[in-house]
């Protein structure tokens, strides 16, 4: 059999590896075979990360909305359930973008749901009134 030269494939797959390992400390961006395992590793990091920074910013979203709604006097959740029922579109990005740089908009958005007539209020009242009667 004749021996096959991989010299220009070997050498392309060796400097891709030492390119996204530039900036490594010491041998970590120098030697391939230390360079591979660290590239793989940081590759496999970033991978989670992205998904991390989307849980980290939801949470983020939430607790700004929390702060904002517990001001007009309603707590996250019945604020996300009546947002829900009267079909307001607006996801928890937007909103939190609102409640943080127009306090005003984010006022005027919580007034109709505030008001007692709402269906949520009303079924609280009504269990409220059977636990009382029992």
């Amino acid at each position: 059999m004749i021996r096959v030269r991989r010299g220009n494939i070997a050498r392309k797959s060796r400097k891709k590896v030492l390119g996204l390992a530039k900036g490594y400390v010491g041998s970590h961006s120098r030697l391939f075979r230390i360079a591979n395992q660290q590239v793989s590793r940081a590759l496999r990091y970033s991978y989670t990360g992205r998904k991390d920074r989307k849980r980290w910013f939801r949470r983020l979203w939430i607790t700004r909305i929390n702060i904002a709604s517990r001001n007009i006097g309603l707590s996250y959740s019945r604020l996300i359930f009546k947002l829900k029922n009267d079909n307001i579109g607006l996801n928890r990005k937007m909103l939190a973008h609102l409640a943080v740089l127009d306090p005003q908009i984010w006022s005027k958005l919580g007034e109709p749901l505030v008001t007692p007539d709402n269906w949520f209020e009303r079924r609280e009242q009504e269990i409220l009134k059977n636990r009382a009667k029992a």
